[in-house]
Parts: C-alpha cells; sequence; structure tokens
C-alpha cells in the first residue's frame, strides 16, 4: 500500500511538470529532477508489477502491432470547405449572416497534420484513432500514448470524443534529423503521419510529436454554448489548444486576423495551411447543419499555393476507372510545400492546347496542400521544345479513342486493365461493398495470375485460387473469402455506389435506392425521370442512363442477382412514416445525430431547410429563420418535448 500510494504521487507530480513543460511551455521543473522521479516510478512498477492508467512511463512505445483495428466513431469527423480568396469566404460569411446578424466567428490556425481523435471514458483515455473516411477510423492507441502532451486522464468523467491534429513541431523534426542521419524526414507533415500509421509505436515516441486539441466531436451529457466553452473545457482538462484564438463578428475583422496570421507564419514552430473560421454559438451550428461531406457552419480559408518553375520532361497519359485519359506532366523535380514533385496533371487535352504546353519547355507548376500539383502556364519555349500530340489510342489496351467534350475516352471497358483493376478496387472499397485486402496490387495480380476481369468473378473465387497469389497465406485467404461472402449482404445504396456509374457519389446512391427501391426500377428510369430529384442534374441523370444502357453492365448485374446479390431498399415505418421533416435549434434531450436516426428509423426523411414539401418541423431552444417560415407556410411544428413524448409512445 505504501509503495502504491508514492507511485500515485509520482505519477501526479510527473504528468504536472509534463503539462507545464509540453503544454504550457512553463516548466517548473529541472530534467534531472524529472528523471530522478521517473527512475523512481520505472523502479516502484518493477517491484510491485503495477503500472497506474496514467502512468508516464506508457508513453515510451510498447511491442510491434500486427496490424490496425478498425473504430466507429461516436461522432463523425467532417471534412472542411474550402475558400481559396476572400471573394468566396465573403460569400459564406454573408450567407450565415444575412441570416443571424448576430453571429459570432471564431478564427483559429489551420494546422498542417493528421487527425487524431481521443476518446476517453471515466475520464481515462481508452482509445484513439485516425480520422479514416469521418465515420470509420484506425485505433492508433498504443502511437498516440506515446506523445507526452496528451493526458492519459482527465477530469471530466462521461464518455467524450476530442478532436484534433497530430503535428511534428519543425524543431522536432530538426533534432530528429540530427540524430537520424541514416533517415532524413523531408517535412513535418510525413513525420507525423509515418509516425502515427506505424506499427511500431517505438518509432512513433521517437519522433516526438505534439497533438492540438480543438473541438468536440461527441459528449454524451455535457453541452457548449460555442467555441469559447469547447476551449475552456479543453484547457481545463490540460489540453493544448490551437495557438491562435479570436472571436470576431466582422467580415473586416476576419480578414484582419487572416493578415496577422500569414505574417507569424514563417516564424512558428510548427506547419499551418490555412485558417479555420467556424460560427462560434452552437445555435447557430445546429440551424446550419451540414451538407453530406462538411459543416456549413465553418470554413477552412487556404494560404496562397506554393509555386516554382520547372521543366515538362515529357507526358503520360493515364487510364481511370470510367475509361476517361488524363494526361500527366513528368517534369523535372522541385520542391513545394516541403515535398518533392515530379508529377503534375495537365486535365485534359484542351488544357494542354489553351496554355500552350510542349515538353521541353519552362513552366510554372503550383502545388497547394495534398491536391496534386498542376501546371498554371508557359514561361519560355525552346527550339527544342515539341508539341504534344493528342493520343489517338489507348495505351494501356491499344483500343481507339473517342472524344466527348474536353475529355477522350477508352470505351473497351471490358478488356482495358486499368479499368478492370481500378473498378475491382472501387467495388471492394470500404464505403461499397466493403470487401477488405483487396488493394491495387491485389486487384492487378487478380487481373494477371487469375483472369478476373469483372466484379462478378470476385464470387467465383476459391481458396485454391488466392493460394496462387504472393504473400496470401491461410490467414489472408480465409477473411477476403469471408468478406467477400459478406459483401453479398450489401445495401442498396452501397451496391448502386460500388458500381461505379460516374458521377454518383455516395449521397446520390442513397437517394435512388431511397427513390427507386432496387436496380431493376433504376435501370428503367428516364432522364427526365431522374433530374425531378433534388440534387441530380442532367449531367448525372445522363451519366445514369448511358451505364444502364450498356449492355456488358447489364450483364454483370445480372450476374450478380444470379450470385444473390439483388438488395432491396427497405423503408423504415413507424411515427414518422411520409412524412418530411426540419430539426431547427437547439435541442437539449437529443443530440441533432440522435434526433435524425430516431426519426429516419421510424419511416422520416430529415430535411436540410424548409419548403412547401416539409410536413413537419422540431423546433429546440432559440429557432430562428426555419421556425419562422415553417409558420407562414402552416406547417406543423413540435417543441422537443412533445418530440420526445412521441418518441416514447412509439
Amino acid at each position: 500500500m505504501k509503495n502504491q500510494k508514492r507511485m500515485k504521487e509520482l505519477v501526479s507530480v510527473l504528468n504536472q511538470w509534463a503539462y507545464e513543460y509540453y503544454v504550457l511551455d512553463k516548466p517548473t521543473a529541472s530534467d534531472a529532477k524529472y528523471d530522478q522521479l521517473y527512475d523512481e516510478l520505472v523502479s516502484l512498477e518493477k517491484q510491485t508489477g503495477v503500472i497506474l492508467p496514467s502512468s508516464p512511463t506508457k508513453r515510451v512505445g510498447g511491442e510491434v502491432l500486427k496490424g490496425f483495428e478498425q473504430h466507429k466513431h461516436l461522432g463523425r469527423l467532417y471534412s472542411l470547405d474550402k475558400a481559396q480568396n476572400y471573394e468566396e469566404l465573403k460569400d459564406w460569411f454573408d450567407k450565415i449572416k444575412d441570416i443571424y446578424p448576430e453571429a459570432e466567428f471564431s478564427v483559429e490556425y489551420k494546422y498542417d497534420g493528421l487527425t487524431i481523435n481521443l476518446t476517453y471514458e471515466n475520464g481515462q483515455l481508452i482509445k484513439a484513432t485516425t480520422r479514416g473516411n469521418g465515420e470509420i477510423g484506425e485505433v492508433v492507441s498504443a502511437q498516440v500514448k506515446t506523445i507526452k502532451n496528451v493526458p492519459l486522464e482527465i477530469e471530466y468523467a462521461g464518455v467524450v470524443e476530442i478532436q484534433g491534429e497530430g503535428i511534428m513541431k519543425l524543431s522536432a523534426m530538426e533534432k530528429f534529423n540530427k540524430n537520424h542521419p541514416e533517415e532524413q524526414l523531408k517535412n513535418a507533415r510525413n513525420g507525423v503521419a509515418g509516425a502515427i500509421r506505424n506499427l511500431d509505436p517505438k518509432i512513433t515516441a521517437e519522433r516526438n510529436l505534439s497533438l492540438v486539441l480543438y473541438a468536440v466531436g461527441y459528449s454524451a451529457d455535457k453541452k457548449f454554448a460555442g467555441q469559447r466553452e469547447i476551449v475552456e473545457f479543453l484547457k481545463y482538462n490540460k489540453f493544448e489548444t490551437n495557438a491562435y484564438f479570436a472571436v470576431v463578428k466582422e467580415f473586416e475583422d476576419i480578414k484582419k486576423c487572416i493578415k496577422d496570421i500569414e505574417s507569424k507564419r514563417s516564424s512558428l514552430d510548427f506547419l499551418i495551411d490555412g485558417v479555420v473560421i467556424k460560427v462560434e454559438q452552437s445555435y447557430i451550428r445546429d440551424e446550419l447543419g451540414y451538407t453530406s461531406k462538411f459543416p456549413k457552419w465553418a470554413i477552412a480559408y487556404k494560404f496562397e499555393a506554393e509555386q516554382a518553375i520547372t521543366t515538362l520532361e515529357k507526358v503520360e497519359w493515364q487510364v481511370g476507372r470510367t475509361g476517361k485519359l488524363t494526361p500527366i506532366g513528368i517534369m523535372e523535380p522541385v520542391e513545394l510545400c516541403g515535398a518533392t514533385v515530379r508529377r503534375a496533371t495537365l486535365n485534359n487535352f484542351g488544357d494542354i492546347t489553351r496554355k500552350d504546353l510542349k515538353v521541353g519547355s519552362k513552366m510554372i507548376v503550383r502545388r497547394s496542400n495534398d491536391v496534386i500539383p498542376e501546371v498554371l502556364s508557359v514561361v519560355e519555349h525552346f527550339e527544342k521544345s515539341v508539341d504534344i500530340e493528342k493520343p489517338q489510342f489507348c495505351p494501356a489496351c491499344g483500343s481507339e479513342l473517342v472524344e466527348l467534350g474536353a475529355h477522350i475516352f477508352c470505351r473497351n471497358s471490358l478488356n482495358c486493365k486499368p479499368q478492370i483493376v481500378l473498378k475491382l478496387v472501387h467495388f471492394c472499397s470500404k464505403n461499397a461493398c466493403d470487401i477488405e485486402g483487396v488493394s491495387i496490387k491485389t486487384a492487378d495480380a487478380l487481373y494477371d495470375v487469375l483472369g478476373v476481369n469483372s466484379i462478378a468473378q470476385l464470387f467465383d473465387l476459391t481458396a485454391e485460387d488466392l493460394y496462387k497469389l504472393d504473400k496470401f497465406k491461410d490467414k489472408k485467404v480465409a477473411n477476403v473469402l469471408e468478406a467477400i461472402e459478406k459483401s453479398k449482404n450489401v445495401s442498396l445504396e452501397g451496391l448502386i455506389f460500388a458500381l461505379g456509374i460516374e458521377n454518383v457519389g455516395q449521397k446520390t446512391a442513397k437517394d435512388l435506392a431511397n427513390k427507386f427501391g432496387n436496380l431493376e426500377n433504376l435501370s428503367k428510369a428516364s432522364a427526365e425521370e431522374l433530374v425531378q430529384m433534388q440534387d441530380i442534374g442532367e449531367i448525372v441523370a445522363q451519366s445514369i442512363v448511358e451505364f444502364f444502357a450498356n449492355p456488358a453492365n447489364i450483364y454483370t448485374i445480372n450476374k450478380l442477382k444470379e450470385k444473390g446479390i439483388d438488395p432491396q431498399f427497405k423503408k423504415q415505418t413507424g411515427i414518422f412514416s411520409g412524412k418530411k421533416v426540419v430539426l431547427t435549434g437547439s435541442l437539449e434531450i437529443y443530440t441533432r445525430g440522435q434526433a435524425t436516426a430516431l426519426i429516419e428509423s421510424m419511416g422520416g426523411e430529415i430535411q436540410s431547410s424548409v419548403s412547401k414539401t416539409t410536413t413537419l418541423v422540431i423546433a429546440g431552444e432559440k429557432a430562428g429563420s426555419k421556425k419562422t417560415k415553417a409558420e407562414k407556410l402552416g406547417i406543423e411544428i413540435w417543441d422537443e418535448s412533445r418530440f420526445a413524448q412521441e418518441i416514447k409512445k412509439a
């Protein structure tokens, strides 16, 4: 008991010193004193065989992991919409101010690192994950626990998810490179990504990373009035928060903050690639809601992209999943945004002609963050500069190419390897049929070794087949076959997305499933019928019609049906059946996500705005313009108390 009491004292003191050193940057103990108490703690842990949950000795990195476990986030991690200039930012600002004149805006650094999601329960860090696709990430708890400014224990006892950015400070990278001459890191962004997504936590520990927290993605019982309260909560629980934080009301003040940040950028000890602007008040955030990808209440202002002058050496034509050819410029290597760049997109042949690009000419290339670099313009032609010829035949299969608008296509979808391989990968992806283990490398082998040239053939694969592939042993073979079998239960929206119809993303796939109920009905839909749907325009409608007019695609769908893959959309029934519901205001009993899930599970359809088609509005506290509009249109309105009562009755 005496030893354990002393261990608790040591853990408390050492964690406080670490917080002062790594978060506050105001150390109160010398390195020698810290090391003395740390060594005492290590000795006591060896004697007792006990390691307390928040012990700093857990940060040194443990054994090498076998793989990354998948984890479903409690709250979705959205991307941010981007404003490339002040005009785009002003448009976003004005749309919000027109509806909410009282709106305030927080302004923060946009750190350039790797998004991390921390889950705490009963005050203990129980899981750390990457962002992944926003809904499902990879568990990296062992790696993140080596980051010294991450508290393993916090005051708040409820279940909470906290979002932040893993970064490698420039001083830490410089020190790492000095101590590892054989393993030089080119930039801090890659330094943090490689350290977190590494199966050996000891490697993570060596990089001396930091984690900056900026959002609460999920909380079981705690509400926040706005970003100020979120930051206060994070600081109270000893998290390192954004180094820049301001709250303003006017657009000119946002511009002043951005200019202030730009002036400081070069002197910072970490990478930033922009500025994040968020609506401060939570009730306005709730009102504005989300698109399928972004919160409508936040935006990232992107710094001007870096540019360099280089020489175009040659052009390669890449064949994509839909058969579209994209010209890729191979150029003399240049440094942009901390990375060595050798390839840049030339977009299409029309762009090549318009910019007068030639092989051997000097050109300006631009790279912004992780976006593939693009060529802006020609600087100078030389006597040896050569025109770029428009391809007549597919570089992969030799088929004659066709031009459709500004783009060039290979229509040999049945025999063109890149199209087949990429279709296999897309079909197996997580948001499609979720057949884990089918990477581009595996899809290549399926095509080359086993002759798989259509998605339907995946369901004919046997263990004997898979053993013929390189590095496919018992466990991997069993896992892939199990995933293929499970994929037969794919939802209709998942299958529509998996088929790879051009211009049809996940949201459109969900809308089509809801509208048509099965593939048979969808295949008979006319362009006129499709454009009547919200968010489907003529281009998307034409893509759908053309897909189902292709006999090869119908053949594939029929083959899938033979394998038992013909999902039907099952509309939920309940008290909201047939109702189109709008949520507005700040909810106290339920989170916005919980209310949405309940309505959809009971047959309702969520709408983002009030219109003549809306049949019910559920209004929380501080409901604004949506409630006013509903009253004018004579639409039924429930408060949250009535909503909760109806749910209980059901």
